[in-house]
């Protein structure tokens, strides 16, 4: 999306540094890895290099080239042991390094004070954005959306992308006895008794308008919680752990958090109940528009080559 909203200012460009083969054989490319990073770094035909959190672990492009580090979140307490100690050396490397980045953007008030709280005083927060126009849908769809994937009979209740670190294996067994379709969706990375849906992203936005509750109970700190974001912009009620970034979009969004498991049968019976919630998470939602991301980010990179010239100039 960034690239997109960009790319009539800026001439942008894409580079994989990261891991290209599948599974467990893929840290076996952590060398290749490092090799991307450094032959980047050495580059020079770049004005601006925005990295995620894992390009951003070691080296840096030299001035003038301005380098600027996109985070959603950093949180690794779900991977495997030995894979968490590694990753959290990794961590605090890449801490280190991106005190000496020109900025560091992040998306939610978490982890701008993160960041902070870890002396990084280069910190700026541009939220996520949304196009509006695609959480537009007539009651066939849904209602035809529901009818072929048999979920007609009873309340919908999406309980998220089947993986372990988004609490779908605990939400289900709180929500397994209730009289309502437990829905999971993607390629599952985990095996419970749900109905799991692997969609289109249209599809995808339809399950949610086709919800009459969305529970979004990650185990990790989320950056911001695109899944709850896009389920208030479809009208749907949300209940979720609040986890990161995620507590601040519910709480602002006038959603449910919870975060005990035992409680959550009693907060999504709450959330049924309560259709109005997805009214006042819809007022909330509908103000991250892709405009203001544009916008937010012309005016981010306008500023920082003013601060940049300024600085130099003292």
């Amino acid at each position: 999306m960034l690239a997109e909203v960009l790319s009539n200012n800026f001439e942008v460009e894409f580079i994989n540094i990261g891991f290209r083969s599948k599974g467990r054989l893929k840290y076996l490319e952590a060398p290749l890895v490092l090799q991307r990073l450094f032959q980047i770094s050495k580059r020079e035909d770049f004005d601006i290099i925005i990295r995620n959190l894992e390009a951003s672990f070691l080296f840096l492009n030299k001035k003038p080239t301005k380098n600027i580090a996109l985070i959603h979140h950093i949180d690794y307490s779900q991977q495997p042991f030995i894979l968490r100690v590694i990753l959290r050396l990794l961590e605090k490397m890449a801490l280190k390094n991106l005190r000496k980045f020109d900025a560091i953007i992040v998306v939610s008030t978490y982890w701008e004070n993160f960041f902070k709280q870890r002396n990084c005083t280069n910190v700026y927060k541009i939220y996520n954005s949304f196009n509006i126009k695609e959480f537009s849908f007539n009651q066939k769809e849904i209602d035809d959306f529901k009818k072929k994937n048999n979920l007609s009979e009873r309340p919908v209740i999406y309980i998220g992308n089947a993986q372990k670190k988004k609490g779908v294996v605990e939400s289900h067994n709180a929500l397994k006895d209730l009289n309502a379709y437990l829905v999971t969706s993607g390629k599952p990375q985990v095996e419970i008794p749900a109905v799991n849906l692997e969609l289109d992203r249209r599809d995808y936005l339809r399950l949610l308008k086709a919800s009459s509750v969305v529970v979004t109970m990650s185990k990790f700190k989320e950056g911001w919680c695109r899944t709850a974001h896009e389920a208030m912009l479809s009208r749907t009620p949300v209940v979720g752990s609040g986890c990161g970034g995620m507590g601040e979009l519910l709480e602002e969004g006038g959603q449910i958090i919870c975060q005990d498991f035992e409680k959550l049968r009693d907060k999504v019976n709450f959330a049924l109940n309560h259709s109005e919630l997805g009214e006042a998470g819809y007022k909330f939602a509908q103000n991250f528009t892709v405009e203001d991301f544009k916008r937010n980010w012309l005016n981010f990179l306008h500023s920082l080559k003013i601060l940049l010239c300024m600085f130099l100039c003292l």
